[in-house]
């Protein structure tokens, strides 16, 4: 019998290991080399099952310390990322795992009597199998702890991965230090009543739990003003375009009309040129409607192009964007708005005559192809620029860094979004951006 009761919490000690672990990935994945995560498994195995005891500073700090290195050297993600991965599982570990053994404890000698110490020699068999039966009944809810704290939170974990932004981590991050500073606060300077170590180790669980939650409340929230403000911006390019086609329809009716004006008076050659070119002025704006494939991208590459106009530069645009569906509207945004905003601001400092601006979008094979490419002054500075700085860390040749120079970089984040690659080149007068993402 006491065999089976040491099979059985050995079962559930390295099910609630293999159940954190997953947790952890769930947030973070780990790194792709075999030896590095064979040597994570060992490593969590040891950090996960460690047992704090009170006024124990060197234990606490160590197991901090410990799962601190822990995440950054075997998982990878963002700085920030890993910091809140510390902040949100290290405490919910310690205090899960000093609640169960501490309640073990608790129990087994308020039924049992025994001496505090087994090594003594006084402890019957009866007590030996009492204190087995109930360590493995801790260690089985401590493992169903996790089963269903992993089961409630691995959709939020995952969402807020992929949506928060720097400043929303920081946060977030703020928050998450109220459960880990209380936790560590409480186990270093344990209070003579034990029992109200009990409701802070739980509100520092819940806590940490609940700030995931929060955070992924705050994506659902983006993501729902996010997708009004597309509604508005498609509403608003529907109602233009039906404003424009009613108006072009105009025209057409009439033409007939115009055209017999015209012949009448084809002895005044001027005359003919300046209402050609008024019929021309008139539905040049319907023309600028590009059929991308995406109802997203149009509106885009629409409002790029009337900004083109508005300074005096050629726009050109072949777009078969309709086997990008796979690429999320705000990425879309972040690649052609950042990409044409650039060209846009580079070509207002030429000559009017020099202002040029190409995109092209295609699929190669099973790669989208993105493409853009603009006439920009002072090519071997651009040039120079982009050799000392290829990963973008100096993001920009303004005075103003902070406000400016993010478009490149966050082109750049939302390509790596999809395992893509970009580039850019400088060369003969022209300024390249070349985008290139695999088909899923």
């Amino acid at each position: 019998m006491m065999r089976f009761l040491e099979i059985l919490s050995d079962v559930f000690a390295y099910g609630y290991v293999f159940v954190f672990l997953c947790m952890i990935c769930t947030f973070l994945p780990m790194r792709k080399n075999w030896l590095l995560r064979i040597v994570g498994v060992l490593a969590i195995d040891f950090l996960a099952t460690v047992f704090i005891y009170s006024n124990d500073p060197y234990g606490l700090f160590g197991a901090m310390a410990g799962f601190f290195l822990y995440v950054f050297v075997f998982h990878v993600g963002k700085f920030i990322e890993k910091i809140t991965a510390v902040l949100v599982f290290c405490p919910a570990m310690i205090a899960v795992n000093y609640l169960m053994e501490e309640t073990g404890k608790i129990i087994f000698f308020g039924l049992t009597e025994a001496s505090p110490s087994p090594t003594d020699g006084t402890w019957t068999y009866e007590q030996h199998l009492a204190s087995t039966s109930i360590h493995m009944i801790s260690l089985l809810m401590r493992f169903l702890f996790w089963v269903a704290a992993w089961w409630f939170l691995r959709k939020y974990l995952r969402q807020i991965t992929s949506s928060l932004t720097i400043k929303m981590w920081m946060i977030v991050d703020v928050l998450m230090l109220a459960p880990f500073v209380a936790i560590a606060t409480i186990l270093l300077f344990m209070p003579e009543t034990i029992w109200i170590v009990y409701p802070i180790c739980a509100a520092s669980i819940l806590s940490s739990f609940g700030c995931v939650y929060l955070a992924s409340y705050i994506c659902n929230s983006m993501q729902t003003a996010y997708h009004a403000q597309e509604l508005e911006m498609k509403q608003a390019y529907y109602k233009d375009r039906i404003r424009d086609e009613e108006r072009v329809r105009s025209i057409y009716h009439d033409l007939k009309n115009h055209l017999l004006v015209l012949q009448a008076q084809a002895g005044n050659g001027q005359e003919v040129q300046t209402s050609i070119q008024g019929l021309q002025s008139q539905i040049q704006e319907y023309e600028t409607y590009y059929q991308t494939g995406n109802e997203y991208l149009d509106i885009i590459i629409r409002d790029k192009a009337r900004a083109a106009k508005e300074r005096q530069i050629d726009f050109a645009a072949a777009v078969a964007f309709a086997d990008g569906a796979f690429i999320e509207p705000l990425d879309i945004s972040a690649i052609f708005g950042n990409a044409l905003d650039n060209a846009i601001e580079a070509s207002e400092k030429l000559p009017e005559r020099e202002r040029l601006i190409t995109l092209k979008v295609k699929r190669v094979r099973d790669m989208l192809v993105i493409s853009t490419e603009n006439n920009a002054p002072q090519v071997d500075d651009v040039q120079k620029w982009i050799l000392a700085d290829p990963v973008g860390k100096n993001r920009t040749t303004k005075e103003d860094a902070f406000a400016h120079g993010f478009g490149l970089n966050n082109i750049r984040t939302a390509v790596e979004k999809y395992a893509g690659q970009c580039s850019v080149r400088a060369a003969e007068g022209k300024f390249m951006l070349k985008i290139v993402i695999p088909m899923p």
